[in-house]
């Protein structure tokens, strides 16, 4: 990872602003198809995300609202910057399909969110040494891209 990289890309998009109202969060690279994620954030067709609520460790960063968050592709290179909207958590077997259609993958569609998330879940729990069932808590955030 170019750090200086990435912090020309957020001292470029803080230029014009009090940094002191611009808390930055993370910097995230989308697991599955990072390049195809990271532009789908870019072009404002991807706006929410899901994560795997169990798995966070203590010291890791969650979401939380206003944050402004780096979002990275494959390259480990800068692609936008997201302001989080809103965190919940939703037991998997509960997501909506407005969610699933904001997540911006695929068909949007509620029954293609299923099936991509339980694979990609059900791996995490298993590296995790954890069993995945669907009423795993899940991290919902909605975001949107500011830069």
């Amino acid at each position: 990872m170019d750090k200086q990289l990435i912090k020309n890309y957020w001292f470029d998009f803080l230029s014009n602003k009090n940094a002191l109202d611009y808390p930055l969060g993370d910097i995230t690279i989308f697991g599955g198809d990072p390049n195809k994620l990271a532009q789908l954030v870019y072009e404002g067709i991807k706006t929410a995300t899901t994560s795997s609520y169990d798995l966070y460790e203590p010291s890791e960063y969650m979401p939380e609202v206003g944050d402004y968050n780096i979002i990275l592709n494959g390259k480990q290179e800068p692609v936008c910057i997201t302001k989080t909207l809103v965190t919940e958590v939703v037991p998997f077997n509960q997501i909506s399909a407005e969610h699933a259609y904001h997540e911006g993958e695929g068909t949007k569609t509620l029954s293609y969110w299923r099936k991509v998330h339980e694979d990609f879940f059900k791996k995490e729990y298993q590296d995790a040494g954890k069993k995945f069932d669907y009423d795993i808590p899940c991290l919902c955030e909605v975001f949107k891209r500011v830069y």
